[in-house]
């Protein structure tokens, strides 16, 4: 019997694609699952709030077509991300659409909440929790998550100094859920790397920036295409959580990447300093992104990732 709930099981490609803030939309979220990966977004990407309405009914009917159009090919499910931390006024209003569209994954950030764990259980849902330390992990899974994100060094946006070895190692030690890992993984053989090590799955975000669907500027494309792992600070000066951002947008924004000042962590927002705003000016990236080389369709991406996993498997038996 599988560890795995239902849900999870039986994916094409053992990938979930990670909800990026303000650039995941419907089409992207579509394009991952027919695709053959899971799809995700955060709520709070819908605005106003009641376009979320929208959104969740696009989705659903979206998918719900491609599945009857291919039944040999099912689409993989798809994951609403919601923020529990109390600065978010839009979560109660949030779960009641997701319970509405009963979305099957819902992917929790900045906290562990038992009454939402509970809300989602409720409706047949399962919870992934992104987690940054083993410690944090007892934590979610203590209050009800089934399962765990382990976002590790290198990872897009809010990461992590852990390497995903150590925190992979030490969250196996205890839990046998799924588990994904995040932190630079962008090739198909960095997705079998996480299996390798004890995740389930690879949690990927920033190769995503790079495709028609995503809701990105077309200077954030193409500046992720043209960086690598050298290009990326990792500050808490933009939201007073330690993340991962673009250098390149950073200058833009007239600042010294190399020489931000400190945030105060209890003071945490999505604004920063000198008018320049998470993540519409400063750009969160991860350090994998030097296997990106150009924009393409999201499912262009995944069949790159796809072959490459394949083809880092015949390495590994060919010996």
């Amino acid at each position: 019997m599988s560890r795995l709930p239902p849900v999870l099981q039986k994916l094409p490609l053992p990938i979930i694609g990670s909800p990026l803030f303000i650039i995941s939309n419907p089409k992207l979220v579509i394009a991952q699952c027919t695709a053959g990966v899971v799809g995700s977004m955060p709520a709070l990407n819908a605005r106003p709030a009641s376009q979320l309405d929208e959104w969740l009914h696009e989705i659903t009917e979206a998918l719900a077509a491609w599945n009857q159009a291919h039944p040999d090919r099912p689409a993989a499910p798809f994951a609403i991300n919601q923020i529990v931390h109390k600065s978010n006024d839009r979560l109660a209003q949030d779960m009641e659409l997701c319970a509405k569209y009963k979305a099957p994954i819902i992917i929790t950030s900045l906290g562990a909440r038992e009454d939402v764990n509970q809300a989602v259980h409720a409706w047949g849902g399962v919870v992934l929790h992104d987690v940054i330390s083993n410690a944090f992990a007892h934590k979610a899974i203590e209050k009800g998550a089934d399962g765990l994100i382990a976002v590790a060094a290198g990872a897009g946006g809010h990461a992590s100094v852990k390497s995903p070895f150590a925190l992979v190692q030490e969250i196996r030690q205890w839990f046998d859920g799924p588990l994904a890992l995040a932190g630079s993984i962008a090739s198909g053989g960095a997705v079998l790397a996480a299996q390798a090590c004890g995740a389930d799955f690879a949690y990927i975000g920033s190769a995503f920036i790079a495709t028609h669907e995503a809701r990105a500027v077309e200077a954030y494309k193409q500046m992720v295409c043209d960086s690598n792992s050298d290009d990326i600070v990792y500050s808490n000066f933009y939201t007073g959580v330690h993340g991962n951002y673009l250098k390149g947008s950073i200058r833009n924004a007239g600042m010294d990447p190399d020489n931000l000042p400190q945030s105060d962590p209890s003071k945490m927002n999505f604004g920063g300093g000198d008018g320049a705003k998470a993540w519409k000016d400063i750009w969160g990236c991860g350090q994998g992104i030097g296997a990106i080389t150009q924009v393409v369709p999201a499912a262009e991406l995944v069949a790159r990732l796809a072959r490459e996993y394949e083809q880092a498997k015949a390495r590994l038996l060919a010996g």
